[in-house]
């Protein structure tokens, strides 16, 4: 029997009468931010592949009040889920921040998407997790729609003169500072005995 998509379900409504649900399969159903699970206690496996899932720490936050035994999640395609395959702006280090939060949230789980948690991602999780949170800005949308439509209007550090794409001069100058490194962002990461 096939599904048309809008035949999918979008409330979750009914599975409070199987109370005693070890695994639940939710791939491909359209459920967005406002899914609500009932209480499962004993659900230890849940699958929210390709959804529309944006916002990871409310979702988090629900399931570890209504499924407390969850140990294997999967929330690949979804938006909250940064994956390098799906997006072209996230990398792994984007994807490992997302594994090091929902591990932070969610202390039982032993699979996280496709990989087995491992007990340095815990140990990670527990010191650093709680600060992985990925923040947007919040008016993504109208500046990257204002930069578009008047790219002329775009921030650059260049003098106007070389900005003109005739004239192939180089613009020299001087400076009376000179740069040796030592009050670096990157440098305060480095201990005396790296050096």
């Amino acid at each position: 029997m096939s599904i048309r998509k809008q035949d999918r379900p979008r409330s979750l409504e009914g599975l409070k009468t199987f109370s005693y649900l070890e695994e639940l399969i939710l791939d491909n159903n359209l459920l967005g931010n406002d899914l609500l699970l009932p209480r499962l206690p004993h659900l230890h496996t849940l699958t929210l592949n390709k959804n529309q899932i944006t916002e990871l720490e409310s979702l988090l936050d629900h399931l570890a009040e209504v499924v407390p035994s969850l140990q294997y999640l999967s929330l690949l395609g979804n938006i909250a889920c940064p994956n390098e395959l799906v997006c072209k702006e996230k990398d792994e280090d984007d994807y490992q921040r997302y594994r090091y939060f929902v591990l932070h949230k969610l202390t039982n789980l032993k699979f996280l998407d496709t990989r087995k948690v491992t007990r340095r991602e815990r140990e990670e999780a527990l010191i650093r997790g709680a600060f992985m949170k990925v923040v947007k800005p919040k008016d993504a949308k109208g500046s990257s729609a204002a930069a578009s439509a008047s790219p002329e209007m775009h921030y650059t550090p260049l003098p106007a003169a070389s900005r003109d794409l005739t004239n192939h001069r180089g613009i020299l100058g001087k400076c009376r500072y000179i740069y040796y490194g030592k009050h670096s962002e990157g440098n305060r990461f480095i201990r005396d005995d790296q050096l």
